[in-house]
């Protein structure tokens, strides 16, 4: 009798707990979140303009030339840049190889994990390369800014721009044609070849255009940070001379 009562009694139902859409659209999720973004950013860029003062310099002459002749803070990676590269490859294909490279994350990026959410995980290699290039353009402003004095010699940030050093010419050794040319062909060759040998899946994962495009952009990178030093420690201006451009 008593079980019969239990089977009448209505059941007691869980409610159930609506599950989260896989897919959410920008308007107004991602933009509300940005526009919130952006103000605080205003707001501390607001704060800190009224804390830190910026005066104007003088007003310029011409007979008058500054020494360092310094462009603003956000150009000094590039001028910095001119003392490893010529003027050409410094002001002109690298800033147009940094473009052309970002544009080309879209289109060359097949990895659909962690689309719209920061994730480290599903994106190491991208997430290290783009990190150690930010890192490096703005290691070459702030070197430029604080360790770069009178005509453009290296001055630590203690010491006085008043004490003016020689001006030592460093860094003019050529490598030959036979040995430079070599060098820069192998280093594209071997770094297009090593992660096709040893990291076969990644090959795999992004394809040969992909990849390709990829390898190219990321080997260049690591070619300019790699002329730094050559220039700093073994004194070598060109890896590639000709008439045309060197290198």
């Amino acid at each position: 009798m008593q079980e019969r009562i239990d089977e009448d009694k209505p059941k007691e139902t869980v409610p159930e707990i609506p599950k989260k859409p896989d897919k959410l659209l920008a308007f107004p999720h991602l933009v509300f979140k940005e526009f919130i973004a952006l103000m605080l950013v205003s707001l501390v860029l607001i704060i800190i303009s009224m804390a830190i003062n910026a005066p104007l310099e003088e007003v310029a002459t011409p007979t008058k030339t500054p020494n360092p002749a310094k462009a603003p803070w956000y150009f000094v990676g590039l001028q910095e840049m001119l003392v490893y590269f010529d003027p050409w490859i410094a002001g002109v294909m690298i800033p147009t190889l940094i473009i052309i490279g970002l544009m080309a994350i879209p289109f060359v990026d097949k990895n659909p994990k962690g689309v719209g959410i920061y994730c480290f995980k599903a994106r190491k290699f991208a997430f290290v390369m783009f990190t150690i290039g930010i890192v490096a353009w703005f290691g070459l402003i702030i070197f430029g800014v604080y360790f770069r004095g009178p005509s453009w010699l290296l001055y630590m940030p203690w010491e006085s721009w008043d004490i003016h050093k020689p001006v030592i010419s460093k860094g003019n050794y050529i490598l030959p044609l036979f040995i430079g040319v070599p060098a820069t062909i192998g280093y594209y060759v071997l770094g297009l070849w090593l992660p096709i040998r040893f990291a076969r899946n990644f090959y795999n994962t992004l394809g040969p255009i992909s990849y390709f495009v990829t390898m190219f952009f990321v080997l260049s990178m690591f070619g300019f940070l790699g002329k730094i030093p050559l220039r700093f420690v073994f004194d070598i201006k060109y890896i590639i001379y000709t008439p045309w451009f060197s290198i």
